[in-house]
This record gives structure tokens, C-alpha cells and sequence, in this order.
């Protein structure tokens, strides 16, 4: 994406969820209580994940049919800046945890299948910068991106809803939309949402034009 608009557009979703999300009427919960303002911040941070993650996936399997090499430096572009938005997510979701379920970390299939996402995209960054060939590195972290994105699916995705878990929406458990995600949270959620991956696509730009300069 290019331009200013987006950019603009993207800082004042934030700005909005930001300051709007703290004193907007939330729905009474237990447990959960005013707390649930963190869907705001948390959540959101997870959809910015998952996009840049999945961008990065198409530009990997981009490369490995075109051989073009702008789109392996926007695969790690993307992929930086999706590492960045899972660090905050957890961070943010540790916070929330503490304040619901009364610890930092618990043994929790997502978060867990958090964790080893994490250290299988840290991993994808170790075997990067272990190849000094440019397009030896980018067809095999092609390759790997490609594995990662799948694996990461199946860990904060499709696992959590296959057995117990205390997020919403897994192992049983319903989900926001289905009994409290009223429009009060949505009219906040989804700006964020939205914002925080319009700022993610603007980030990863800027990560994509260093590495130009610098190759």
C-alpha cells in the first residue's frame, strides 16, 4: 500500500481506540469486569498478527514462483513486523490474565500454541541469518515461512478449539460475539483492528525500503 492516506487513517483509528476505549461503557461481566477493555488493545493486536503473518506467507510462496526478490524482502518485512504485534500481544494478554484468571501464565493450550509459534518464527530468523547466499536464504526461508504460517494455524487456531481452553471461543467456551460483544465493544474493536494493521502494512514498508537501501 502507498500513500498518506492509510497512514493518516491508521494513526487515528488508534488514537480513537486508544482514548475511546477507556471510557466507553463496557458490559458488567464477571471475573472479567472492566477488564474486558483489553479486547481493545490484546485482540486487536492478534488480527495484526495473523495479517502480516499471512502476507508474508503469500509474498514467500510469491518468491518461490517468480524468483523475484522484492517479494522475499517483503516476506521478512512483513514477517518482522508480525513478530513485533505477537511480543505485544502476549504481553497485553499476560496482563489480562493476570487481572482474570490471577496469573502471568497459565497452562493454556493458546497460549501455549502461543509460545512455540514464537520460537518456530524466532527460529525462522535464526536460519536467515545463517545463509550468506541472497537467494539460497530466500528459497529455503521461503520454504520455512510457509511451514511456520501452517504450524501457526494449527497452534492458536485449530488446537485451542479441539480441547480445553480458557479463551473464549475454545474448548467449549463461547466466543465474545456470542454473548457480550455488543455494540458498544464493536463500535471500539473493530477501529482497532483495523487501525493496528493499517500501522502494521506502514511499519513493514518502511522495514522493506531499509533492506532495499541496504542490498
Amino acid at each position: 500500500m502507498k500513500g498518506l492516506p492509510y497512514k493518516i487513517a491508521g494513526l487515528l483509528l488508534i488514537i480513537f481506540s486508544l482514548t475511546y476505549g477507556l471510557w466507553t461503557e463496557v458490559p458488567e461481566l464477571p471475573i472479567i469486569e472492566q477488564s474486558i477493555r483489553n479486547l481493545f488493545y490484546h485482540v486487536s493486536m492478534w488480527f495484526a498478527m495473523v495479517a502480516m503473518m499471512a502476507a508474508s506467507f503469500g509474498n514467500a510462496i510469491g518468491f518461490l514462483s517468480s524468483e523475484n526478490m522484492a517479494r522475499d524482502r517483503r516476506s521478512i518485512s512483513l514477517a518482522e513486523t508480525g513478530m513485533f504485534f505477537s511480543v505485544m500481544g502476549l504481553l497485553t494478554g499476560m496482563l489480562w490474565a493476570k487481572f482474570t484468571w490471577g496469573a502471568w501464565w497459565t497452562n493454556d493450550p493458546k497460549l501455549n500454541g502461543t509460545a512455540i509459534t514464537m520460537l518456530i518464527y524466532l527460529a525462522y530468523f535464526v536460519l536467515r541469518n545463517s545463509i550468506d547466499d541472497p537467494r539460497k536464504r530466500a528459497r529455503i526461508s521461503g520454504v520455512y515461512n510457509i511451514f511456520a504460517f501452517v504450524m501457526m494455524i494449527v497452534f492458536i487456531g485449530i488446537l485451542p478449539r479441539m480441547t480445553d481452553s480458557l479463551h473464549p471461543g475454545n474448548g467449549g467456551n463461547p466466543g465474545f460475539n456470542s454473548y457480550d460483544l455488543d455494540n458498544r465493544l464493536r463500535l471500539v474493536f473493530y477501529p482497532a483492528v483495523l487501525g493496528w494493521i493499517l500501522v502494521g502494512t506502514w511499519i513493514a514498508s518502511l522495514r522493506y525500503r531499509l533492506r532495499t537501501l541496504e542490498e
